[in-house]
């Protein structure tokens, strides 16, 4: 069972039921079942960008960085942009509990192993992230 530790630096009020909630369906559909815990901070842009940088030297804001931990107990560290996932929900024409909600099991799967190099590897991924997203209640709209 994935356990969450949540950081917010950002004036978002976060919905720390529906990131359990989400947790918990990625747990299930991952047969996770031992306690894994996950540190997930709640940024803004400038910050993940410094991040981006650092980490993966890359000089622009993203979504979403994942960093998955080699500790028995730990899962990993998720980093998420709220400037960003606002950006993406307006321009997805969804809404920002839906993209909230999608970046942080987009960072689940990445601390897990899964990734979205090759088509067949996205196709993969992609589908996991939205049988999640169902399995959780979670709409287009909500």
């Amino acid at each position: 069972m994935i356990k969450l530790n949540i950081i917010n630096e950002t004036d978002y009020v976060i919905d720390a039921k529906l990131l359990k909630k989400i947790a918990k369906t990625a747990s299930f559909e991952l047969s996770i079942r031992e306690k894994l815990f996950l540190n997930v901070l709640f940024t803004s842009n400038n910050t993940i960008h410094d991040y981006n940088l650092k980490y993966r030297n890359i000089d622009s804001e993203t979504d979403v960085l994942s960093f998955p931990s080699d500790e028995k107990r730990e899962l990993g560290d998720i980093i998420i942009s709220i400037e960003k996932a606002r950006s993406q929900a307006k321009e997805y024409n969804h809404s920002l509990k839906r993209e909230i909600s999608f970046l942080l099991i987009h960072g689940i799967l990445h601390c897990m192993g899964y990734d979205h190099s090759t088509k067949e590897e996205e196709t993969i991924m992609f589908n996991l992230q939205e049988k999640i997203l169902e399995k959780a209640g979670i709409t287009r709209n909500d």
